[in-house]
Formats: structure tokens, C-alpha cells, sequence
């Protein structure tokens, strides 16, 4: 069975622009151009789009993921075999982020007193390194950024960081709720929210005009997207924006 690019999209959740762009690039090119110069997409293709899929939930770039599905030696068996356990492994990991979250929340509500080690119970230090290093890479942030953010937070206490985090979950959950009321980012009520994230951020570290438009970015990459897409679908977009708006008229 032939698919054309509508169809493939709603099959997939892949949008029809995207899957144009990836022909164009050559990362997924179709089966087979009609006299009507659409796209067609079979079996072949289908299970390679999969690939592109599983590589992005991973968070691999788009050349990367060329890079080896062009490979001489791919083996779609064996890539399979990887990503699944890679996933069995981070599904590990959730499971042990949900215990910390659960026990954080009563925590919090008095029911239950955790140990200052708890906190970070799931966390993958190396990871955040790791991480760290790749922002800087890419020049999403300065090294100057890390530095004093490690410098402002290492006084920190337990309660300190707790009550950070708390902060920014109930700003998120404040966005959210903008969100369903219909707000534009522009607006005067999400601007005094984001005034408020803003204020908020300046806890760890200085932003200037330019570094907080760079912290919208840096929520761009996949680490982030998939923490505000856990709020909602639309968040992560509409905090860029507000974002941006805040930063370039009420910042110098």
C-alpha cells in the first residue's frame, strides 16, 4: 500500500511540511514520484521514517541521524535492538524520577520527612554534565553562564533549591492556565508572569536582554521541549514567545 505525504502524516504525527523537508535533505526520499508529482511512501519507507522518529526521541540531531541511516552497514534489526534497550533504561529511570517526585510532593505537605540525598534520587549526574558541556558547545549558553550559576547556587540549602524548583512549577502551571484562557503572550497579564519567571531566574544567575532571548533558545532544544510538552502541547512555544516579547521591551 502507497501512502501520499497527507496520509503518511496523519499515520505518523509527522507533519506533511516536515516530511517534504526530510525529502528535500535526502533523509527520507519516497518511494516513488506519481504523474501528478506527489509523493508516494511504502513499506520501505515507512519503517525508515520510524527510525528518524526513534534517533529524534533520543535527541539526536538530524545529521547525525543521516549520517548513520546512510550508512553502508546500517542494520534496522540491531538499531531496534539499541533503541530499545536505551529505552528500557530511561523508563528505569523514570520510574525512579516519578518515586522522587511522589516523595518530593509529600515531602512538602508535611507527611513525610526526606533525606537531603532523596532530592536528587534519578538524576544522571554524569548526564548533566555532559549536557552542560553540549550548551556551551553549541553556544546556546557561555561558559560564563555555567560559571555563575554554579557560584550563585552552591551556597544553596535543601530548602533553597526545593523552593526553587516549586517556584518554577507553579509558573509553569500559571502559563498553562494562560494557555486555556485564550491569552496572547504580548498580553499584559502573561507579561507580568513572565516579569515574574524573570525575577525568578535571577535567583541562579544575571540574565541581560540577549542571555534570557538565549535562554528561550536553550528551552528549544529536546531536554527542555520534552519537560514542557509533559505541561502542555503548546507551552514551550507559547514561553518563547512571551519570552521574547518581555525581553525586547522591558529589558535593555
Amino acid at each position: 500500500m502507497s501512502y501520499t505525504v497527507k496520509k503518511l502524516a496523519k499515520l505518523s504525527g509527522v507533519s506533511p511540511r516536515t516530511l517534504r523537508f526530510y525529502d528535500e535533505i535526502g533523509l527520507l526520499k519516497p518511494s516513488y514520484y506519481g504523474e501528478n508529482n506527489y509523493r508516494y511512501y511504502e513499506e520501505e519507507q515507512l519503517l525508515m521514517l520510524q527510525q528518524v522518529l526513534f534517533f529524534r526521541e533520543l535527541g539526536f540531531p538530524l545529521s547525525d541521524i543521516q549520517r548513520i541511516i546512510s550508512c553502508d552497514d546500517f542494520n534496522r534489526i540491531e538499531a531496534l535492538k539499541s533503541h530499545k534497550n536505551i529505552l528500557r533504561q530511561d523508563l528505569e529511570r523514570t520510574k525512579n524520577l516519578i518515586k522522587t517526585i511522589d516523595k518530593t510532593i509529600a515531602h512538602l505537605r508535611g507527611e513525610i520527612k526526606m533525606k537531603n540525598e532523596e532530592f536528587y534520587y534519578g538524576f544522571d549526574s554524569e548526564k548533566q554534565k555532559q549536557y552542560e558541556k553540549d550548551l556551551v558547545k553549541q553556544g546556546i549558553v557561555s561558559q560564563e553562564f555555567m560559571n555563575e550559576c554554579k557560584e550563585k547556587t552552591k551556597q544553596w540549602s535543601e530548602e533553597d533549591k526545593v523552593d526553587f524548583l516549586q517556584e518554577g512549577e507553579e509558573i509553569n502551571k500559571a502559563f498553562v492556565m494562560a494557555i486555556h484562557k485564550k491569552l496572547k503572550p504580548s498580553s499584559t497579564e502573561v507579561q507580568t508572569l513572565v516579569r515574574r519567571h524573570y525575577a525568578w531566574i535571577k535567583r541562579s544567575w544575571t540574565p541581560t536582554r540577549e542571555s534570557y532571548i538565549g535562554l528561550s533558545q536553550m528551552y528549544q532544544t529536546p531536554e527542555f521541549k520534552k519537560f514542557f510538552d509533559g505541561h502542555h502541547p503548546e507551552l514551550l512555544d507559547f514561553i518563547v514567545k512571551a519570552m521574547k516579547e518581555f525581553a525586547e521591551t522591558k529589558l535593555n
